[in-house]
């Protein structure tokens, strides 16, 4: 009988240690937040998107894309700072409540799950009906859950349509509240004739899953123009806002000029 060779892979303390200095680097980050303005096509406020911003004390001036942050630490790390983006916006409960606009937080599945069993956290969510959040993929869920488990956290938007795992396919699995469209997608569709007529027709397939969809990055009048006059419900990007310290949120405008 011919034996079969088995390679097996040692783990060293060298490696331990590199991963234990990674995961020490990851949790050495600061966090601060800015926001987006969400305006419908109408030039109403809609919502404004909390944005992370990531830097580390080693080099305070450059950022860290807030993707890579999020995937390099634990869930339970990204729990606390989901409780610490919630606790802040309560803060500014009576500023949502009185101009009746929306608030929408990044999370991925796995920490949406893990949040189930947070007492703190789930009491917290209750208490802000004008919280959203937004589903995003780059992180899966795990093999035995599904994107319909997550539903009992209200209504949930699906971000970055068009981009990764944001599919068709996910629109199936459970019926999003809103569902915004990449950048990308919008500029690819913009670049000729058809893709325009396209456009058209995959936002009003789109809202049948959905009560709107967004477009993400408009950053020039023709853009905004183009979704004005689209099945679009509402639109974000820097032609109507750059992101803007969270401690300036009473200045956001709340009908387009």
């Amino acid at each position: 009988m011919n034996s079969i060779p088995v390679t097996q892979r040692l783990t060293t303390p060298e490696a331990n240690i590199a991963s234990l200095e990674k995961l020490r680097f990851w949790l050495q980050c600061v966090r601060s937040y800015a926001y987006q303005p969400i305006y419908k096509t109408d030039g109403r406020l809609m919502a404004v998107e909390l944005l992370t911003i990531v830097t580390h004390p080693d080099n305070p001036a450059q950022r860290i894309a807030p993707d890579r942050y999020f995937t390099s630490v634990p869930v339970r790390h990204r729990v606390l700072v989901v409780e610490e983006q919630l606790r802040m916006l309560a803060e500014r409960s009576a500023f949502f409540l009185r101009h009746d606009i929306l608030a929408s937080v990044n999370v991925d599945g796995p920490t949406l799950l893990a949040m189930r069993g947070q007492p703190k956290v789930t009491a917290l969510i209750e208490s802000l009906p004008w919280v959203r959040f937004e589903l995003v993929e780059h992180i899966s869920l795990p093999q035995d859950s599904t994107f319909a488990s997550i539903s009992e956290f209200g209504p949930i938007w699906l971000d970055d349509f068009g981009t990764g795992m944001a599919n068709f396919s996910a629109l199936s699995e459970v019926r999003y509240d809103y569902i915004k469209v990449a950048r990308e997608l919008f500029m690819m569709l913009r670049k000729t004739p058809e893709g325009r007529n396209l456009f058209i027709l995959l936002l009003q397939l789109m809202n049948r899953y959905c009560q709107g969809v967004i477009v993400e990055g408009v950053e020039t009048v023709e853009e905004w123009r183009d979704v004005q006059v689209s099945p679009a419900y509402a639109a974000q990007g820097y032609f109507l806002s750059r992101p803007v310290p969270f401690d300036n949120l009473e200045n956001v405008l709340i009908n387009l000029l």
